[in-house]
């Protein structure tokens, strides 16, 4: 059933004010006006809700009954609407994305200090979680855009492949294979190394890889975060395989980072957006920073092998 807002908005500004002069001064509008909206409301619900005299107005007995209900009916449409602009509000105001943690470790600071100077006082929402959940986020709107590896497309999602990462053989500075151009996967066959957690996407690559080989690798250790087997490795503990891109050496002046081979393995990263959706002024320039920032840093995905 429709129901008729501006006729209730009318009713109560009568009721509260006493006459139709001093309400239709309080809602902007002429007495004709305001009387139209009272008898169409009043028409519509086929009573009278008003008694007017030369001097004052007075409520009906049905008017008297729906006076509370059409206050309270209005008070939360107004905390409903007030609602809906805050939260417009807060997303004009706030970037919600998605980006691995492995990205987000290396390239994010260096986003983020171009887009702030850009858009001060914007504030930007980072989901820094694995590939899958990234894509489950930008289906539900939950943000904008997600960098992530790219994988099978979903026919509600757009994928822009950016670059190949390579993956590479983390090791200190002073260790014998730190001067080496590269290295196959049957030189580390003796080697303590560390691996990341099954649920990433970064494992679920290099097992891939590597087929039955990673059997006969020496995992000693097994970790949740990239970052811990980092720590390890600096620790002169283990060696890791770790994505390239994933790592800042400028920061880690103590890590070397040799290219892997037979087999080369590599992810190939990309942004991915809902399709159809709209992207904010501040989202679209925030992605532009990321495409730009990892191409910088990367190998361009039509040039790689």
């Amino acid at each position: 059933m429709r129901i008729d807002f501006l006729g209730l908005e009318a009713f109560i500004a009568i009721a509260e004010r006493g006459n139709f002069l001093r309400a239709a001064a309080h809602l902007n509008l002429s007495q004709t006006a305001l009387s139209h909206r009272m008898r169409k409301l009043e028409d519509d619900l086929g009573l009278k809700l008003l008694t007017r005299s030369t001097r004052q107005v007075a409520l009906t007995d049905a008017g008297l009954e729906l006076l509370p209900n059409a206050r309270r009916m209005l008070d939360e449409m107004e905390a409903s609407y007030e609602a809906l602009r805050r939260q417009g509000r807060e997303r004009r105001e706030t970037v919600a994305i998605g980006c691995l943690p492995t990205v987000a470790m290396h390239v994010l600071p260096r986003v983020l200090e171009i887009f702030n100077r850009r858009f001060p006082g914007m504030s930007v929402r980072v989901f820094d979680d694995a590939s899958g959940d990234i894509a489950e986020r930008v289906q539900a709107g939950q943000a904008e855009f997600g960098i992530t590896i790219v994988s099978a497309n979903r026919w509600d999602l757009e994928i822009r492949p950016l670059l190949k990462d390579p993956y590479v053989l983390l090791c200190r500075r002073d260790h014998a294979f730190s001067s080496k151009r590269a290295v196959d996967w049957a030189d580390l066959d003796r080697q303590a190394l560390v691996r990341v957690s099954s649920s990433t996407g970064n494992r679920g690559i290099i097992d891939d890889a590597l087929g039955r080989r990673r059997e006969q690798m020496q995992w000693q250790y097994e970790v949740q975060h990239l970052a811990t087997a980092i720590s390890l490795v600096r620790g002169g503990i283990a060696l890791t395989i770790a994505p390239r891109l994933a790592v800042d050496f400028d920061a880690m002046p103590d890590l070397v980072g040799v290219p892997v081979r037979n087999p080369t393995v590599t992810r190939t990263l990309g942004i991915v957006t809902r399709r159809g959706a709209p992207a904010s002024p501040a989202g679209d320039a925030l992605r532009a920073l990321f495409a730009a920032e990892m191409l910088r840093e990367g190998i361009s995905a039509s040039e790689a092998p």
